[in-house]
């Protein structure tokens, strides 16, 4: 993840598992480590999948992947939306260090089989 000042922030998990389709994609995400500041996947744990068409995401105002931009394992939209639109507000990662610390510019996320 990177800030507007070109700093880049890392976020690793020891476990990172997502169920199938018939279970909405839950995710099961745990053992943080990295320098991205606070584990803001800890509110996506235990998430279902949201996009446009399947909303699991639980906000009561609205669809969060329609408001976002993109579809992710939303819990209210706010706390980690790295797959959101640039020019949403939802681009971010709470927690990370520094004066923006939640608006991101870029971020990558990839993951390794074990």
């Amino acid at each position: 993840m990177s800030l507007d000042n070109g700093k880049w922030f890392n976020a690793e998990y020891d476990t990172f598992i997502v169920e199938s389709e018939a279970n909405n994609y839950l995710l099961h995400v745990s053992g943080y480590s990295g320098n991205a500041g606070q584990d803001a996947f800890f509110w996506c744990n235990r998430a279902k999948f949201t996009t446009y068409d399947r909303e699991n995401d639980g906000w009561t105002k609205g669809n969060c992947a329609s408001r976002t931009g993109g579809g992710f394992w939303y819990i209210g939209c706010y706390a980690v939306g790295v797959n959101a639109a640039h020019s949403t507000e939802c681009f971010r990662w709470v927690g990370l260090p520094g004066p923006h610390s939640q608006e991101l510019q870029a971020a990558r996320m990839w993951m390794k089989c074990k």
